[in-house]
């Protein structure tokens, strides 16, 4: 029987109930999930064996982090699901297929959200049945993809009848497990921990030991049991050591127990310490190598050998590691690593390297080849971990550079920002390209951390320098990296006099590519202004097609922006939104999404829109990112209503997004508020950013025409002509004529702006023309002809949607003497934006099955949002969900 250190719960009464309360919910169909939390010894383990004995009608699962295993990826998420991957064949294919990638079943790489996905689905089938307790003991030590997949579970059964409980020894590194609700246990209170002491101790305690053992033990149940076991009472009578805190007072406790057993048996301890998953198989296969008798068993306290290798407490086993000589576990390393399988090389390269005492090229070149096949399975963390070990026992200077490099670059993509620091102060290299990697790393490390002296762009930028004389390419991509990241940090000017002297030295016969033409046309559009650099940008920005938009597509739709490109703007985040769903990047995809959702907004399909945001929005929360906001400022605009949109404004940091101004002055030129659009526009157009700037450049002219500052509305027009006439595009070109028809009062400008927009996507523009055109009539006191372009403006802005314009048209209406129709509610008035996104996908067809997986919930969670749904429309299907047009 395993040797445990107490089954007394005393003092634990909240916590109790809290996990009662937790099993309670889950039965009734209410799943949920909690971290307790607390140092090593202070009860947790006690409390899942309290859970496990009162989830009487459970299926319980259980899973355990191992500290010699967090670098494997998806190790604790197969422990957990182990029991029933055989029901993968019920998953959808793509799930199925997801998941037996993750767990080395099938050859790809796994998303790591369809990971997660699929693994609810396993569960959700076991819940048809009973409901479902998943306990997850030590996860500070779980592997960091199974960390993402459990927190991602945990955020997604509220609608199901399971309960995730996690164990986890404070202070762990794993965020994910700082946004699930926690229960911190705290030390016993003096009476408590009298009452355990008494309950495990029956001989008498003199009192002066008995307050010795509670102070000492600082309320702390293991320690309670341990102390007096290990220093024995006449010892802590009369003092004893004094370790720093009190796991490693319990630690100490377990090593002096295992000092004293004969060396097989301390041997044997030590291989079982240093297998993470507790085989019997390869433990007594190793034991054999090293000779040692499997009677060296029966004389071994704190561990159980039976058809698992168990510790009695997760300290006892840092414990027994940590008590052995490094000789001892190099051999205990060495045995495993000869009898673990060949089909699974990553576990036994990694007992290799620990089995290693000094530089060795073959176990170097195993971790690197176990670190290609752990990025390719999605554990970038575990790759870091392999290739930083693999570096550490390279023997070539240049070689080992390399994989440092590579171990950086890895341990930044997990965002382990510190340790990547570290690496970085220990590659010193000679070779022009490691050194210029190893800037393009720091400039990244500096831009993630905003914090230092140097900015980010430096680092780039000395990059580039190294590389302009012998990889001019390469140079290019840094250049054009440093400009992007001044584009969003500041300090563009800088940048572009650094790329703009490297360039006319190394290019002096022009561009070679489209590559050399976007940098080229940057450096043009800073220094020489719209006119020179759009003839050199024109070409890039209208060949969709071009390759440097798919490695660049946020800078792509800042340029088409800028230039009033609306075909670019939209292709370039179409084709971004179509690799980001190739790749199953949970990077780039919203970005995608982002994009096309602002560009759908400039197309007056608000609908659409709402649905790109909405899936935008459920990737972040599968995530725990933050979503891009920009898209919904965007909608927020053009819908007008202005509630909600200043509320939006008013919760956006304006330094994280430079579309607030602009936002706000297209909010307040649709209310007639022009004073407040005016101080709106112009801070959007002092900002200068390249995207936003030229955007707000219109809502400047409008506002300040209607303000009375005729030289502003004039200086801000010469500003939008020489962006639109770069461009040369129907956009541009039809909103730069009603701009002009403004300031010049030109009736014939009115009517371009018309023709110009007519044929376009943009019927939010041309309705704003006829708007525009509508109200200059009224004022010239042409009624009859005021109220026809008043009627259309009014029609096309109402269908849209486009409110607070709609409403204004409204009101010029009524002043020619004539009625606006009321306005008819839309399903989509009624519906949060996740509704509109979930209505319009059943509308189309979709199942609830496939509903959840793209939205990264479960079933019946959607079933709910459904019910929601036609609450709210009043219907009782699906199929007249269907026919709701003005849901498409």
């Amino acid at each position: 029987m395993l040797e445990t250190y107490t089954d007394v719960l005393i003092g634990r009464q909240d916590e109790i109930r809290q996990l009662d309360a937790l099993l309670r919910a889950a039965r009734e169909g209410s799943g949920g999930a909690l971290v307790l939390r607390g140092e090593p010894g202070i009860g947790k383990s006690a409390l899942l064996r309290h859970l496990d004995e009162a989830a009487t009608g459970f299926v319980v699962m259980r899973a355990s982090g191992a500290e010699f295993e967090m670098e494997l990826p998806f190790a604790a998420l197969h422990q957990l699901l182990a029991p029933v991957t055989g029901r993968l064949a019920a998953l959808p294919g793509p799930h199925r297929k997801a998941l037996e990638i993750a767990f080395g079943l099938d050859t790809g790489t796994p998303d790591p959200f369809l990971v997660g996905v699929a693994s609810l689905g396993l569960l959700v089938e076991i819940v048809r049945e009973r409901p479902l307790l998943c306990v997850v003991d030590d996860a500070q030590w779980l592997d960091q993809a199974s960390a993402k997949a459990l927190a991602f579970l945990a955020r997604r059964v509220s609608a199901e009848s399971i309960a995730l409980v996690f164990a986890a020894r404070e202070p762990t590194r794993l965020p994910e497990l700082n946004e699930l609700p926690s229960c911190t246990l705290q030390g016993l209170g003096e009476a408590d921990a009298r009452a355990l002491l008494a309950a495990v101790l029956r001989a008498p305690l003199d009192e002066r030991v008995r307050d010795r053992i509670l102070d000492e033990a600082r309320g702390n149940p293991l320690a309670l049991v341990e102390l007096p076991r290990t220093a024995g009472l006449d010892g802590m009578a009369g003092g004893f050591a004094q370790p720093d805190s009190v796991p490693d007072m319990i630690e100490q406790s377990f090593r002096s127990r295992l000092e004293v057993l004969p060396p097989p048996a301390r041997q044997l301890v030590t291989v079982a310490a240093a297998d993470p998953i507790g085989d019997p198989g390869l433990l007594w296969r190793a034991a054999e190598r090293l000779g040692i008798d499997p009677a060296a068993a029966e004389s071994v306290p704190l561990v159980e050998f039976g058809t698992r290798i168990r510790f009695s407490h997760p300290l006892a086993r840092s414990a027994a590691y940590r008590a052995a000589a490094p000789d001892e576990r190099r051999r205990a390393h060495e045995a495993l690593a000869v009898v673990t399988p060949v089909t699974d090389p990553d576990r036994r390269a990694w007992h290799r390297a620990q089995a290693s005492a000094g530089p060795d090229e073959q176990v170097a070149a195993e971790l690197e080849a176990s670190a290609a096949r752990a990025q390719e399975r999605g554990g970038v963390a575990a790759a870091a971990a392999f290739l930083e070990r693999s570096a550490a026992l390279t023997i070539s200077p240049d070689r080992r550079a390399e994989r440092a490099l590579a171990a950086i670059q890895a341990k930044l993509s997990v965002g382990d920002f510190d340790r990547a620091a570290h690496l970085l102060s220990t590659v010193p290299t000679d070779d022009p390209r490691q050194a210029a990697r190893a800037d393009l790393l720091r400039g990244r490390l500096s831009f993630v951390r905003r914090r230092g002296d140097e900015r980010p762009t430096e680092n780039l930028l000395r990059a580039a320098d190294r590389l302009v004389a012998t990889d001019r390419a390469w140079a290019r991509e840094c250049y054009l990296d440093a400009i992007e990241m001044g584009l969003l940090l500041g300090g563009l000017d800088h940048v572009v006099k650094a790329a703009r002297k490297a360039s006319a030295s190394s290019d002096p016969d022009g561009p070679a590519s489209s590559a050399d033409a976007l940098l080229s046309g940057l450096i043009s559009l800073v220094g020489d202004g719209y006119p020179a650099a759009g003839e050199i940008l024109r070409p890039v920005v209208d060949d969709l097609d071009d390759e440097v938009w798919a490695k660049r597509p946020s800078l792509g739709f800042m340029v088409a922006t800028e230039l009033w490109n609306f075909d670019a703007l939209y292709g370039i985040a179409t084709r971004a939104v179509a690799a980001g769903r190739e790749s199953g990047s949970f990077h780039s995809l919203p970005i995608g999404l982002a994009m096309q959702a602002t560009a759908t907004v400039h197309a007056g399909d608000f609908g659409a829109a709402m649905e790109l945001i909405s899936e935008e929005e459920a990737i972040a929360d599968a995530t725990g990112a933050a979503p891009l906001v920009h898209p919904r400022l965007h909608l927020a605009a053009m819908r007008g209503r202005r509630e909600e949109a200043v509320e939006l404004f008013a919760s956006v940091d304006h330094r994280m997004s430079l579309s607030v101004p602009w936002a706000t002055a297209v909010l307040n030129n649709g209310l007639a508020d022009y004073p407040a659009a005016l101080e709106a526009a112009k801070q959007a157009v002092e900002y200068g950013a390249v995207g936003t700037a030229g955007l707000a450049l219109p809502e400047l002219v409008e506002a300040a025409v209607r303000c009375g500052e005729a030289e502003l509305a004039a200086a801000a027009l010469t500003s939008l002509q020489e962006r639109t006439q770069a461009g040369r595009q129907a956009w541009g070109l039809g909103v730069e004529a009603y701009a002009r028809a403004m300031v010049a009062e030109d009736e014939s400008a009115y009517q371009e702006a018309i023709g110009l927009l007519d044929d376009s996507a943009l019927v939010v523009y041309r309705a704003r023309a006829h708007l525009l055109y509508g109200e200059w009539l009224r004022r010239q006191g042409r009624r009859r002809d005021a109220r026809s372009e008043l009627r259309l403006a009014h029609e096309s802005l109402t269908d849209l949607g486009v409110e607070a314009f709609a409403e204004r048209a409204a009101g010029e209406l009524r002043a020619t003497g004539a009625q606006a129709r009321s306005r008819t509610s839309k399903a989509s008035d009624q519906l949060t934006m996740r509704e509109v996104h979930i209505a319009r996908l059943v509308a189309d067809g979709a199942t609830s099955k496939e509903v959840a997986a793209k939205l990264f919930l479960s079933p019946r969670t959607v079933d709910a949002h459904l019910r929601n749904i036609f609450r709210k429309l009043g219907l009782a299907s699906r199929r007249q969900l269907r026919d709701l047009p003005d849901l498409r």
